[in-house]
């Protein structure tokens, strides 16, 4: 692949790289790094690029692990000045925006990995076959995981001020586990 091909290739996936990255953090900064990290492991990897299919699907395996990650780094660390915020980013105006934000403040409720299956499936409208491929785990895995994340999401709509019961939390969850290995009871 040469320079020309690269910056193509570039140009054509940028905006489902940082859409990944976005919609797992909603912060403009990290996305816009994740997004330059991915393209540099491509520029990297390129000898073993078969095609701009394989390369997509690098790019988006790149980008979900990243993100994935920069999640897990964020929730440890200690934000305390208003510098840290991230500036809001303008959302497309389709549908209902209440039910919008609603959403997503539920979906960013989920844990980690169960987030991204989300996102990946709903967001970047992928098949649960390409999701257990992008996040190198079993389809079985992937499918329950999604049924599970959507079962909590109804639950968290149709009762928006009642918190998860323990019993709803256990069952419908259990994709959390220390390691950030999904569907491990733990």
């Amino acid at each position: 692949m040469d320079a020309a091909q690269f910056a193509s290739l570039v140009a054509g996936r940028q905006a489902m790289v940082y859409s990944i990255a976005w919609n797992y953090l909603h912060d403009t900064a990290l996305a816009e790094e994740i997004a330059q990290e991915a393209f540099l492991e491509l520029h990297r990897c390129l000898p073993r690029i078969e095609s701009e299919a394989h390369a997509a699907n690098f790019l988006r395996r790149v980008a979900a692990h990243r993100a994935i990650d920069e999640g897990r780094r964020r929730r440890w660390q200690s934000r305390a000045g208003l510098e840290d915020v991230a500036e809001p980013v303008a959302e497309p105006a389709a549908g209902d925006p209440m039910l919008d934000r609603a959403l997503h403040r539920l979906v960013d409720g989920l844990p980690g990995r169960s987030r991204m299956i989300v996102i990946l499936r709903f967001q970047e409208d992928l098949e649960p076959a390409e999701i257990a491929q992008i996040l190198e785990i079993p389809l079985g895995t992937v499918k329950s995981n999604l049924h599970r994340s959507l079962k909590v999401l109804r639950k968290r709509l149709e009762h928006p001020d009642r918190p998860l019961s323990s019993r709803d939390r256990n069952q419908n969850l259990r994709s959390r586990d220390r390691k950030g290995v999904v569907g491990v009871n733990p």
